[in-house]
């Protein structure tokens, strides 16, 4: 009998002393702490750690597309009528990007490397081949007119000589020369005054199988935060190019790789040569990309709008003052002055006026809006699409009325570009394990609570039980007696 009040008493202490521990183990996060201390330890880039592999060699495959709007009525348009343009493509290339020359600093805190980029065409995954023709803007031309216009002589020569050689506002040209380059007869033949001009024009001259400059990265070993964050680009701290220091900041990663243990109310920083600057990215909602749990960051409005909607915009009005509209990035100032205006694809969340100069604009999020899915544990990229559009700035101008006429003064989109990514399903079945592991971890306290709780309902049961009352002799006796 001692025995079992002893076991009854027994499984209640043991029920009392898991409620405690459990609750106190999830009110000190003593597992959560200590997962999160591992993964800060590795996921930082450090020669044999997955972390590095992963970042020196990316293993999910990533594509290239872009479309290219062909304008299909010029004559018009130099009357002063609205372009109306038609969308070709997508022309698909995979993108291959390991990082190379890798040098890493004494201290290990800091990893230098090139980011080659090398693109190669996927005929089964494009509409169209790389001969097609498109008709768009002349943009050497407009580049040459915009830098003299103001000189009378140079640009009657010039105006004469375009004449004389058909050069016009616009041109027709292969999806390969306006990716990847071509000679251009007015360049060419303005390398008798200018000798040292590259006659050579391209959307991504010299850029295939190149670099855009050398990257110094933070490695996370002293920050978790800091893991893979640019802090040097080309031999540059901040950027020279914008009005005020806060728009040269050199911000964030490349967007390939983020730091892990991310929240859903930061701000994740992004630098994009491509565009001249820094972005930011903010939480939209949850998602799960091939089975991986992940959180969904999307480019806000902000970003692009004007200094009126965003006085923090301001330094990027170059000069001081001079501001488009919303939703568009003026990069004359780092595109050797040629007039070229990024945006969103098909103006997305560009100002109303920009979608209705162009006929032909479609906007909307799904296809047009640039999205990062992110395992907010690990950090891990799941799926991504970069989207960006090259437009440029058509205006008259009076020394070249014979090529401009009476063009009216628009943003004149010329292709957009979707570079995108989804993790591949080696990756992310290692990205579930480390999560599923996780939270295993993470709810170890709750599960020595529900055992606290299971043991204390066995324990009442065994109490009520033993209290019982033991029925008398009399009351064990039969009621009907045998006769």
């Amino acid at each position: 009998m001692v025995w079992k009040v002893c076991c009854i008493y027994g499984t209640g202490i043991v029920s009392i002393v898991l409620l405690i521990t459990g609750i106190a183990l999830v009110l000190t996060q003593v597992f959560q702490n200590a997962l999160y201390s591992r993964i800060k330890q590795e996921i930082i880039l450090k020669n044999g750690t997955e972390a590095f592999e992963a970042w020196e060699n990316p293993p999910p495959p990533i594509y290239m597309q872009f479309y290219f709007f062909n304008l299909t009525n010029p004559l018009e348009v130099l009357k002063g009528e609205n372009p109306a343009v038609e969308e070709m493509g997508p022309y698909t290339y995979r993108e291959y990007r390991p990082m190379e020359n890798v040098r890493f600093s004494e201290n290990g805190t800091e990893v230098t490397s090139i980011n080659p980029k090398t693109y190669v065409f996927v005929p089964e995954m494009s509409k169209g081949t790389e001969d097609d023709l498109i008709r768009t803007a002349n943009i050497p031309a407009m580049t040459v007119m915009e830098k003299f216009k103001t000189h009378a002589i140079i640009s009657k020569l010039i105006s004469d000589y375009m004449r004389s050689s058909g050069e016009g506002l616009f041109v027709t040209r292969s999806v390969r020369e306006m990716l990847w380059g071509y000679v251009d007869g007015l360049l060419f033949a303005l390398r008798t005054f200018l000798p040292d001009l590259d006659p050579n024009f391209g959307l991504l001259y010299k850029k295939n199988g190149t670099s855009d400059g050398e990257y110094v990265v933070l490695s996370g070993e002293k920050n978790y935060k800091d893991f893979a964050r640019i802090v040097e680009w080309d031999g540059k701290r901040s950027l020279d190019w914008w009005s005020t220091n806060t728009s040269n900041m050199i911000n964030g990663t490349n967007a390939a790789y983020f730091h892990p243990l991310i929240t859903n109310n930061e701000t994740l920083y992004i630098f994009i040569s491509d565009i001249c600057r820094s972005l930011y990215a903010q939480f939209e909602k949850d998602v799960t990309v091939r089975g991986v749990p992940g959180f969904r960051f999307v480019i806000p409005k902000d970003v692009f709008a004007n200094a009126t909607e965003n006085p923090a915009n301001a330094g990027f009005c170059v000069p001081p003052g001079n501001c488009l509209g919303s939703g568009l990035l003026d990069v004359r100032v780092c595109k050797q002055g040629a007039p070229i205006i990024m945006s969103s694809p098909h103006f997305y969340q560009a100002d109303k006026k920009y979608i209705d100069d162009i006929h032909g604009m479609h906007p909307n999020a799904e296809e047009h809006e640039t999205v990062l899915d992110i395992n907010p544990l690990t950090g891990i990229l799941l799926r991504a699409t970069n989207r960006i559009q090259t437009n440029v700035l058509v205006e008259k101008i009076d020394t070249f009325s014979s090529q401009t006429q009476n063009v009216k003064t628009l943003v004149l989109p010329v292709m957009y570009l979707n570079e995108s990514m989804l993790i591949d399903e080696a990756s992310a079945s290692r990205v579930r394990s480390v999560v599923n592991q996780g939270n295993v971890v993470i709810n170890i306290p709750f599960i020595i609570i529900a055992l606290g709780i299971l043991l204390g309902i066995v324990f009442m049961l065994l109490m009520c039980k033993n209290h019982r009352p033991e029925a008398s002799a009399s009351e064990r006796q039969p009621l009907l007696q045998p006769s």
